[in-house]
């Protein structure tokens, strides 16, 4: 894969693969991270002499344009990140879209209308991605978060462009995911959380072998609980995982690899903040309750199996975190991964929650790498080549 600082950008129009799906209210910015995250590859590329077009997608449109998921609502907002103007080109499809683009000084900045205002974008259709290569000399994939998506601007365009590369924000996330997989100091914890099993499994199998340890979080704890024979109450259950579960914990016995599930868990009568709520052992949960997230005693043993870590991944949640009152395993999980950072581990943390939750406590500036993506993370975890970095091969 070509690095971006080899190329010669010099009075050449690059076209740069962002991923600006930021949330909005009321046609405002509400969090600017992932604009941010793309202004080092923009500046770089405006340094060497180029001019860049921006595309990326918002939302999920249904039925082609709407207002509401216009990317000309970003325009102020990553013109004050960028320090720079911009021109708001429009449709990739229309004409004098690329007639504008291609008449712009070097050193300009372009951004296209959403792209998934069409659905061949989705569809990965060749006729768009050449549309879009008509913009381009070059092109950069700095789409982290979407590039696990075979879709027309994250892996097709790059077959009718002669020079491609990853921007600075791929490069990282892919160092940080090579980092942790292949060259993880010990012992390396992975925090593995989240509702199900199933979406998970792929991550927790292809760390086996490279994890000393695992913590498992989330509800899908209880099926595990449920493979070894213990009572959940109405605790979250995935029936058909129960096998899977069992073959998982058997292996990690069989290599020498740790697994804690929570040893107490804390309950409640209802899913949500106005139930009946105790402690129980997460292996004699009564049939009136159900685990929600880790007990005292679980972030206890979670909180000094994290302080002796060397390499930490933490991805999804201790419990249902979007409740408060379930969500103080995973703010202690957090505080305990910063602590530990601070004390020289390398920690990788990705995934909604996680992220949430490191943002909600502040420490997002004290972990090693925060990631800007969910199912890409997670799938350069389960050990996929991502198209999106296949494409830039």
């Amino acid at each position: 894969m070509a690095d971006l600082k080899s190329l010669n950008l010099v009075g050449k129009r690059v076209l740069i693969r962002v991923d600006f799906n930021v949330p909005i209210e009321n046609g405002n910015i509400t969090d600017n991270t992932r604009i941010r995250a793309a202004i080092p590859t923009i500046h770089y590329v405006l340094e060497q002499g180029a001019k860049a077009v921006l595309v990326s997608h918002l939302g999920r449109p249904k039925s082609g344009a709407s207002a509401e998921l216009s990317l000309v609502q970003l325009v102020r907002g990553i013109e004050a990140a960028l320090n720079l103007p911009l021109v708001f080109l429009g449709d990739a499809l229309d004409p004098e879209a690329l007639a504008k683009w291609n008449e712009m000084p070097q050193g300009s900045v372009g951004l296209l209308e959403n792209l998934r205002f069409h659905p061949e974008e989705e569809a990965g259709d060749e006729g768009f991605a050449q549309r879009l290569a008509a913009f381009a000399d070059v092109y950069v994939n700095d789409a982290f978060g979407t590039a696990h998506r075979a879709h027309a601007s994250t892996a097709i365009v790059a077959n009718f462009v002669a020079d491609k590369a990853a921007g600075f924000l791929m490069q990282q996330e892919l160092d940080a995911v090579a980092k942790v997989l292949n060259q993880a100091h010990r012992p390396f914890t992975a925090v593995v959380g989240g509702a199900k099993i199933s979406s998970k499994i792929g991550i927790l199998k292809n760390l086996i072998g490279r994890a000393d340890r695992f913590i498992v979080g989330g509800g899908m704890v209880f099926t595990f609980i449920k493979a070894q024979g213990g009572e959940i109450g109405q605790s979250l259950v995935e029936e058909s995982m129960v096998e899977i579960a069992q073959d998982f914990l058997a292996t990690c016995a069989q290599k020498g690899i740790q697994v804690y599930l929570p040893e107490d868990s804390l309950c409640s009568t209802r899913f949500g903040d106005d139930g009946a709520v105790a402690v129980y052992p997460s292996n004699s949960i009564p049939p009136t309750h159900m685990g929600l997230d880790a007990g005292p005693n679980a972030i206890a043993t979670i909180e000094n199996c994290i302080a002796s870590s060397k390499t930490i991944l933490w991805n999804g949640p201790l419990g249902v975190f979007e409740i408060p009152v379930f969500a103080q395993g995973t703010l202690a999980l957090g505080r305990a991964i910063a602590g530990a950072t601070r004390q020289g581990a390398y920690s990788l943390v990705g995934g909604g929650d996680s992220v949430a939750a490191a943002n909600s406590l502040g420490i997002a500036e004290q972990l090693s790498y925060v990631s800007t993506g969910g199912g890409a993370l997670l799938e350069c975890m389960e050990g996929r080549m991502l198209p999106g970095v296949a494409a830039l091969v």
